[in-house]
């Protein structure tokens, strides 16, 4: 099983620079950042634009993947972002990989003020206008020009020379919870990434992961894709038990990851306190001596 971190843009580059260092030198397959204008309880702190971030972490890095988890639509455009996707793609020498999901609710859809979609959790205008941003960007990364008419976005003519160094285009690894979204994944994914269901209670999470892996592998074969020609990850920590609680706790996620047929797991680097809250000692234990038993 390969394993992911996440580094929250939250720190200038002097203090980012060693995390997205280590996360490489620790072992890890892939290296994500959040993809947002503010989030959640850190709204009111630091926090710096994905793209930049991940450009320079590129720079930074040699063979790492990179991503985001997740970009959404709430303020972005298929069209300017696609540009941006190919610069990342490029800089990184085509180890980049697109996580995206429908986006959710809060600050991301209220500090640009009034917006043309429903944003509620689950309203056509909302999954509506993900399936076009996710199709619209399929187009624009694989092809030379695009002309793409939907209810949320009208593209005409856009270039997009030279094209991805991955080809036919980046990999996508859609976010998705419910059917109509596993939908999109299903159609449009090289991965699936699932935050499981929202609740307090441990056992109640898990349970919701197996079911939702379980939905998700009938989606696959509801259009015939083998489920192996996708890979299934895990956001480990939406959990209600942070994943690098103990290098013991850790073993114990990844082992029930994996037994419900996930080849991802992904987690979050450590932060002094508030959400994610832990010790780099256990992370660095966890890279020591847990990573390589992963990949076998």
């Amino acid at each position: 099983m390969r394993t992911g971190i996440v580094i929250l843009p939250e720190h200038r580059w002097w203090m980012a620079e060693h995390k997205w260092k280590a996360a490489e030198e620790y072992g890890f397959h892939h290296a994500w950042t959040y993809d947002h204008m503010g989030w959640r309880s850190l709204v009111d702190g630091p926090w710096f634009g994905a793209v930049p971030t991940l450009a320079a972490a590129a720079s930074a890095t040699s063979t790492i993947r990179l991503g985001t988890l997740v970009a959404s639509p709430n303020f972005r455009h298929p069209v300017p972002f696609s540009r941006e996707l190919l610069a990342l793609d490029d800089l990184s020498d085509g180890r980049f990989t697109l996580g995206v999901g429908a986006g959710g609710v809060g600050y991301d859809t209220e500090v640009m003020g009034a917006t043309s979609f429903d944003t509620k959790r689950g309203t056509p205008s909302r999954q509506g206008r993900f399936e076009e941003f996710v199709a619209a960007l399929d187009l624009l990364l694989a092809q030379e020009r695009t002309t793409f008419s939907g209810e949320h976005y009208e593209i005409r003519d856009a270039r997009s020379a030279p094209g991805c160094v991955q080809r036919p285009r980046l990999p996508f690894v859609v976010a998705a919870n419910g059917p109509k979204a596993m939908a999109v994944a299903a159609k449009y994914g090289t991965g699936w990434v699932t935050t499981g269901p929202e609740t307090d209670d441990e056992t109640a999470w898990w349970d919701g992961v197996a079911a939702m892996a379980a939905r998700f592998r009938e989606v696959l074969a509801g259009i015939g894709r083998a489920k192996e020609s996708i890979d299934f990850h895990l956001n480990a920590d939406s959990c209600p038990v942070y994943s690098l609680t103990s290098v013991e706790h850790f073993r114990e996620v990844a082992g029930r990851a994996r037994g419900l047929g996930f080849t991802d797991l992904v987690v979050h680097w450590p932060r002094a306190d508030g959400v994610y809250a832990g010790s780099e000692a256990v992370l660095e234990r966890v890279a020591a001596d847990v990573l390589p038993e992963l990949v076998g």
